[in-house]
């Protein structure tokens, strides 16, 4: 017998919202907790692929956080790190939509699979079909915002490609144009470009997401656009922006910030109020977009999806293998 075990971040019964309701997209969103008092979702900058992007994205109500509301759009899309625009959190929004276009964007998918793929992020939206999840997203300097993504599983994109029996990895390279992008240049201590790695079984896993969208509509620039990586049980870092290879390894893939600071940036960087970073604790986060005078919230293993994924590290030393 089939059993529908009910996700522990998913919204209630008594949150599910009648089909005439769910029709009327911004009514829906609205009685969902997505859009809260005061969010303007016409001020942020975004280009991303909009060819491909639907105007009516589905909100998956079995992958919604509950126990927080939705970080404001004008935060989402107004701190943010892009070192390779800025290390300014607050700058990056207008370095990244001076000069740099991200569509047309080609995201090239080969290594150890069976059917490589190059496509337009555009068809790839199109083909792939676009949901909205609203996940919490925990960076590693302690602060925290919960983010409404559009996009699609990256399972989906790997049963497309047809991994063969030598992937055990999945490694992810964003772009590199020192033209458009000041980063580059400015912090060139950094092993460019920006590279992310994953086990296939984390790549595999259902919370596991590719987004090309924030509050349902096309992924600003400062955000990643047109398409990145998000692992909400993982710090931000790992979440890598603006992709344009993926590939399938044999081998753990080399990652920016592990070959910066290995001592401080572990491979799985799995969010665990235990394990405190060297220069701070990771017991407690700040809230983006609460008053300075809030008081911290507490750190959840795995930012509160253990139940989800604390069994593909079975038998690991999380402390060790942090």
């Amino acid at each position: 017998m089939l059993i529908n075990k009910k996700q522990t971040w998913s919204l209630p019964e008594s949150a599910t919202t009648p089909e005439n309701d769910y029709l009327a997209r911004r009514k829906f969103i609205k009685k969902a907790g997505i859009l809260s008092a005061g969010t303007a979702i016409s001020t942020g900058l975004a280009q991303g692929a909009t060819a491909g992007f639907p105007e009516k994205p589905n909100l998956n109500k079995d992958f919604v956080v509950k126990d927080r509301k939705p970080t404001p759009y004008k935060w989402i899309t107004g701190y943010n790190n892009f070192y390779e625009f800025t290390t300014d959190k607050y700058d990056v929004r207008h370095l990244a939509n001076k000069e740099w276009k991200t569509e047309p964007w080609t995201l090239k998918i080969g290594g150890h699979v069976e059917k490589p793929l190059t496509l337009d992020v555009n068809d790839l939206c199109k083909q792939m079909g676009i949901e909205m999840r609203v996940y919490r997203f925990r960076c590693v300097e302690a602060w925290s915002m919960v983010v409404p993504w559009d996009g699609f599983p990256l399972s989906k994109l790997i049963k497309k490609v047809q991994p063969t029996s030598k992937a055990k990895y999945v490694k992810f390279t964003t772009f590199m144009d020192e033209k458009t992008a000041p980063g580059f240049k400015r912090y060139d201590y950094y092993d460019w470009p920006y590279t992310e790695g994953l086990r296939i079984d984390e790549a595999n896993n259902e919370l596991t997401f590719l987004a090309v969208g924030v509050y349902g509509r096309p992924i600003p620039n400062q955000n990643g656009a047109p398409i990145r990586l998000v692992v909400p049980w993982k710090y931000g870092f790992k979440s890598i922006k603006s992709l344009v290879r993926i590939d399938f390894t044999e081998d753990q893939p080399k990652t920016l910030w592990n070959s910066a600071g290995p001592n401080e940036y572990g491979f799985y960087s799995n969010v665990n109020p235990e394990v405190p970073h060297p220069r701070w604790s990771q017991a407690t986060e700040r809230v983006i977009g609460e008053s300075a005078l809030s008081p911290r919230i507490p750190t959840l293993k795995f930012n509160g999806y253990e139940e989800q994924v604390a069994n593909i590290y079975k038998g690991m030393d999380l402390v060790k293998h942090f």
